[in-house]
């Protein structure tokens, strides 16, 4: 009997030793948002200064936001001179959202593209003992600042021009119970259905869309897998974890015209583990 034939019975597919690669390296990026400007939030470290700089490779201008200046400044550096501005703040707060919006329009001209990345998780344990304060703040932080991110942008212009789109940051987590971080993914299926909900109002002028990604190697989520990588991975498909270029390279793809009848979605970034039937 074949190993196909062995998995088709129910007997586990055991992985050829050949099947042990490396990680393919990403295709190089192209040109698709020349021209256009972006806002990325939660851009000074991990998945969202990853998508700042896969943008910027693809022709987009960007402003950068985050709590932390002085990882700003040093995420701008590593970017082509003029191409990149960043403005530090609370994702939370208002004037922030205005200040990093009004900063897109004037130095760029308009805003084309809004990802709204920043996130927070201050909070484990069980639904039942959640400090209903605390996850006030992470709500006020994934879900209200991210509808706000969005309706900054819109009265800034956003979708004047052709080819403009949002990308929020849900997670599989919002999809599948995960222990110990069960308020963090009600926020994030919340931001999934945002999404939804949002493509539905904007369009055709504004696309809409979600990543959802599973477990992505950054200081955000170490505590997920630090020190146990191996044993984490395992779980996956794919044999390895994410990285942040992974995410980096699907939101250029949602965010530019090769994505132009794409609207309302949730794109698993997950290497099959939900296929598979894993939780975060």
């Amino acid at each position: 009997m074949n190993s196909r034939s062995a998995s088709a019975l129910g007997e586990p597919l055991k992985r050829r030793p050949e099947q042990e690669l490396p990680a393919p390296a990403l295709a190089a990026a192209g040109r698709r948002l020349e021209g256009k400007v972006a806002i990325v939030t939660g851009a000074s470290r991990g998945i969202g200064r990853a998508v700042a700089e896969r943008l910027v490779e693809e022709g987009a201008n960007v402003v950068i936001t985050g709590r932390t200046e002085d990882a700003l400044v040093e995420a701008v550096a590593q970017m082509p001179d003029g191409r990149a501005v960043a403005v530090a703040g609370r994702s939370q707060d208002p004037e922030h959202r205005a200040t990093a919006v009004a900063t897109a329009v004037e130095r760029f001209g308009a805003v084309d593209v809004l990802v709204a990345n920043a996130g927070i998780n201050p909070v484990y344990g069980p639904l039942v003992d959640l400090d209903l304060q605390a996850a006030s703040k992470v709500h006020d932080v994934n879900v209200l600042a991210t509808l706000g991110w969005v309706q900054e942008a819109w009265r800034a212009g956003l979708g004047d021009r052709p080819g403009a789109n949002v990308l929020v940051m849900s997670s599989v987590t919002g999809s599948v119970p995960s222990p110990g971080i069960g308020w963090y993914g009600v926020t994030k299926a919340a931001v999934a259905h945002l999404a939804v909900t949002l493509a539905a109002e904007l369009g055709p002028r504004v696309r809409v869309n979600a990543l959802a990604p599973a477990v992505i190697t950054t200081r955000f989520a170490k505590a997920l897998y630090e020190g146990r990588e191996e044993e984490v991975a395992a779980a996956y498909p794919m044999g390895r974890l994410g990285r942040p270029e992974d995410v980096g390279a699907a939101a250029a793809y949602l965010c530019s015209d090769d994505a132009a009848w794409v609207s309302g979605q949730v794109l698993g970034i997950d290497g099959g583990l939900l296929a598979a039937g894993g939780t975060a």
